[in-house]
């Protein structure tokens, strides 16, 4: 029986959302539409989720194999989500790729690697040390419903929001980001320990 946890849903929404920062690559995906004429919302959405719960339930397995565990990748992936929040709030670039490859920018770069990214697929399997998987789940199709709407919406979205708009809440975003890096890297370096 599926027992769902309104606060872990929640709180991994937040998580991956801010991860996946879909608000701030708007200037982006404005740019590849332009370029590339069309991207396909549902296909970019779809893809994206098809390889967020692929990785949520093999990542772990990849893992084994190479003998590490769940705490150990969390308290890794903890200085990738610190690292995402300090570009989000101090609006410098780390690692963030942008590709001028837009034959098929509906996959690569939209699905891959601004959806689903590294940042994103490494947040999974630190969310899976914390979570429930189905909790998680829940959480990833809240993202992808968003990520489907502000595809779809873009261009009305950047003239509403304007460039400060963006920024502020990239900068928002980037805070609780930073906070939830700390929780995770604390209580996962205390799991190790005991």
């Amino acid at each position: 029986m599926l027992s769902l946890n309104f606060k872990q849903i929640a709180t991994a929404t937040m998580v991956l959302f801010a991860v996946i920062d879909i608000i701030g690559s708007i200037p982006l995906i404005i740019s590849l539409r332009d370029k590339a004429g069309e991207i396909k919302s549902a296909r970019a959405s779809v893809i994206a989720a098809v390889v967020m719960v692929i990785f949520l339930f093999i990542g772990e397995e990849i893992l084994k194999l190479i003998g590490i565990n769940v705490n150990e990748f969390a308290v890794a992936g903890s200085f990738i989500l610190f690292f995402l929040a300090l570009e989000m709030i101090l609006n410098i670039t780390l690692f963030k790729e942008n590709s001028d490859n837009t034959s098929s920018a509906t996959v690569f770069p939209i699905a891959f690697p601004i959806v689903a990214g590294p940042g994103c697929l490494t947040t999974l399997l630190t969310l899976r040390a914390e979570y429930d998987m189905a909790n998680i789940i829940v959480a990833i199709i809240v993202n992808i419903i968003v990520v489907f709407i502000i595809l779809k919406t873009s261009n009305k979205l950047q003239k509403i929001l304007g460039k400060n708009g963006i920024a502020i809440i990239q900068k928002i975003f980037g805070v609780i980001l930073l906070a939830i890096a700390v929780k995770l890297f604390t209580s996962n370096i205390q799991e190790l320990f005991n």
